[in-house]
């Protein structure tokens, strides 16, 4: 520190007592304590456009300090009549002190907001006159230059995090990118941080640390502000529309800044948080570069949770500016109703108009948050970025069919066989769960050389002619088909029958004798692990196995239906026939195997492959096309890199955990039942009957509150939860306590 107070003694006349570093990112900052009073040394390496940047700040400080609304440093003039000392290659500046707590230290009240932004706007009408000469400079903490933030987010910790990053990422490329240049432009402050802004009874005195400065986009300046006094408050809009307020008593922003603002708050979240991740390489330990990660990550899982549509609104009316209308839901449902046919239904007593999701949330038109606690097809979550980067990246290349050769199919169908056992080897790719169950069928007839398919009560397999024929769920009410048998529902929940395998043993005789009675005739026995339609009905123990052995020791094949249970939602087992520790001949896939992005597939064995090599050939227009088995991909990696199964058997037992409390406070929920994030609410009448008017009524009520369940089952009485698997316990909690707000409203009236 010796070389430090021999400048401060030459250049200015100061004493130098005390010399403390400061921590910071690049620049070295020092406190000094002199005999004249207090001052911040910067040490600033000397680069192209440093000097001029040097004096653009003392010139615009100089000007707000007139004002005197507001405290901002100034470098003090040395001896040579320059507000710095050059030497070495570096730049050394003596700034004045400025008193005052930290923004980041006291409690953020209104008044406090108010002047933030009326800081704000006052410093940038000031700045706003100025003319940069370093305009063409990038930064990397820089909005406009987010990009160079994206080298930081392989070091980001968390997967989740990472993921919802990416997301952010994505979605500031697809919507700020394209007015990049009609975006306005001004020099800004760029660094309005919590540790930046200083206050003195409640107000904003002032703000200091001008490294960051840059030429860029005009709302950047609050886009910086904003994210660190949200990540500190509840309500988000109420808070930011109080600072945009004040702000725009100085600056009139346009629409378009202001339609922006909420997709570069997510850009400033991803900027700090890579920055800091890869900073941290190098000074793992810095208190100071990860100071703001916590609560930037939590305000990040909030942000992502409110509509950008219902933002952007609160902020153009906090600027005076209007609001562009929603789209009339009732128009929508009548252009609805004039192509579509009734039989094609919508959820809910008051159907959606669902404008956007991410992943455990969906948006309206309006910009109310939905929880979706329903959509299992969204099974890594809605318009995960690794999923959409990955569609969108072959789209843009390659889309054929599987006469070619092209390595989307090869590198998707080896890993997707890697998680099945070795005698599951090979797959049919197809582009529905439905057309996956109509392959099979053909499949164990074609090896089998029978026709008969034995299948369950309340079963859905799929929507076409086949698939219909054993599915009973969706033919019960118009009588049986001549090749299908279909054996009583093996549910446990009222059946007088322990769980234990005297269940499986006692449903088993039924399948057993229906065998026997058609022996050599089965083709197949299909059923899912555990039966969704039917009403989230887990199998018995020991059922499988026994039906399994009949259905071999005849002849034919057993197919287990994983279309709704598969790939890792039941949490312990990525397919639902580990459970029961059977091997099928053949499984269905479809649903969640794509995100959303339509695909399904077939795997069996060489021998049931084998079957159609000497008949008419196997072929699926757009079954394992390039851009769904790279969807493919992409689920089974973030699967893996996002632990979700995992995640899966975590949230699910908590969830069940409340849902028993529930229980033992409402009667009339009878049985809670599930694996993982499959889960079925049982609702019994007091007199014993299904409980089918409480269960709609719930169902609609949970919409009413944003939340997003199904029912289901022969009497429509089982609630059907089966979210996206980002769905986490504060989701849990959420949804637990508006079903027990509900329920007692339900049993007081």
């Amino acid at each position: 520190m010796d070389v430090f107070k021999d400048l401060l003694r030459k250049h200015f006349d100061l004493i130098a007592e005390r010399i403390e570093l400061l921590e910071g990112y690049e620049d070295k900052t020092y406190l000094v304590t002199t005999d004249s009073g207090t001052f911040v040394l910067k040490d600033q390496r000397l680069t192209k456009s440093l000097l001029s940047r040097l004096q653009l700040e003392q010139e615009l400080t100089g000007y707000l300090n007139k004002e005197a609304h507001y405290a901002f440093p100034c470098a003090l003039i040395a001896r040579s009549g320059k507000p710095y000392v050059q030497r070495d290659g570096r730049i050394m500046r003596l700034l004045t002190f400025l008193e005052g707590d930290f923004l980041a230290e006291v409690e953020l009240e209104q008044v406090t907001l108010e002047s933030l932004g009326d800081m704000l706007g006052r410093l940038n009408l000031q700045s706003g006159r100025l003319e940069p000469g370093f305009s063409g400079e990038v930064s990397p903490w820089d909005l406009q230059h987010l990009e160079l933030s994206r080298k930081g987010l392989n070091h980001v910790a968390d997967p989740h995090d990472r993921a919802l990053l990416e997301y952010f990422f994505q979605l500031y490329d697809t919507a700020v990118l394209p007015d990049r240049y009609t975006l306005p432009k001004s020099l800004i402050h760029n660094d309005a941080n919590d540790w930046n802004v200083l206050t003195r009874e409640g107000k904003v005195t002032g703000i200091i640390d001008f490294g960051d400065m840059c030429y860029s986009w005009r709302i950047n300046e609050l886009a910086v502000g904003l994210t660190y006094v949200l990540m500190r408050k509840d309500d988000l809009l109420g808070t930011a529309t109080t600072v945009i307020q004040a702000y725009c008593r100085h600056i009139d922003l346009t629409s378009l800044e202001l339609r922006l603002l909420y997709y570069l708050i997510g850009g400033r979240m991803c900027m700090s948080l890579c920055n800091s991740a890869l900073a941290a390489r190098s000074k793992p330990d810095s208190e100071y570069i990860r100071i703001s990660e916590r609560p930037i990550r939590s305000l990040l899982r909030r942000w992502v949770a409110l509509s950008p549509e219902k933002a952007a609104n609160a902020f153009l009316e906090a600027g005076g500016l209007q609001t562009p209308p929603f789209p009339n839901s009732e128009d929508l449902l009548r252009q609805r109703k004039e192509g579509f046919p009734p039989s094609l239904s919508l959820s809910y007593s008051r159907p959606i108009a669902m404008q956007r999701a991410a992943f455990q949330y969906m948006f309206d038109t309006e910009g109310h948050r939905f929880l979706d606690a329903y959509n299992n097809i969204m099974l890594v979550g809605h318009c995960h970025p690794h999923v959409v980067e990955a569609t969108i990246r072959v789209l843009r290349r390659l889309n054929t069919n599987t006469r070619y050769l092209y390595e989307e199919l090869l590198n998707y169908t080896e890993r997707l066989l890697t998680y099945f056992p070795p005698n599951l080897c090979r797959v049919f790719l197809v582009n529905s769960g439905s057309a996956a169950t109509d392959l099979a069928l053909r499949l164990s007839r074609a090896f089998t050389q029978k026709s008969m398919i034995l299948a369950l009560e309340h079963g859905y397999h799929g929507n076409t002619v086949a698939a219909i024929e054993v599915s009973h769920y969706k033919h019960q009410a118009g009588g049986g088909y001549p090749n299908t048998l279909l054996c009583p529902m093996p549910k446990v929940f009222g059946s007088d029958q322990k769980d234990d395998g005297t269940a499986g043993r006692y449903f088993s005789r039924y399948a057993e004798q229906l065998v026997e009675a058609h022996s050599g005739e089965v083709a197949a026995f299909i059923a899912e692990p555990i039966m969704g339609c039917g009403g989230q009905v887990p199998l018995p123990l020991g059922f499988l196995p026994e039906v399994y052995q009949a259905v071999r020791a005849q002849g034919g094949v057993c197919i287990s239906d994983e279309v709704q249970v598969g790939f890792g939602r039941l949490g312990h087992w990525m397919w639902g026939f580990e459970k029961y520790e059977v091997v099928p001949d053949m499984v269905i896939l479809g649903k969640p195997m794509g995100n959303g992005h339509p695909i399904g597939a077939v795997v069996t064995t060489e021998a049931i492959a084998s079957s159609f090599d000497n008949g008419p050939e196997f072929f699926s227009s757009f079954g394992g096309n390039p851009v769904s088995c790279a969807a493919g991909l992409a689920v089974l990696e973030v699967l893996e890199k996002e632990s979700l199964q995992a995640s899966a058997a975590e949230t699910g037992a908590y969830l069940k955990a409340g849902l028993g409390e529930l229980a033992s406070q409402f009667p009339i929920i009878a049985d809670v039942r599930g694996e993982g994030l499959f889960i079925g609410v049982e609702l019994i009448a007091q007199g014993g009957g299904p409980a089918t008017a409480a269960a709609v009524l719930l169902k609609n009520e949970l919409r009413n509150a944003h939340i997003l369940i199904g029912t289901d089952g022969p009497a429509n009485n089982v609630l059907k939860i089966k979210p996206p698997l980002p769905f986490n316990r504060e989701n849990c909690d959420e949804l637990l306590r508006e079903m027990a707000r509900i329920l007692s409203e339900q049993r007081e009236s």
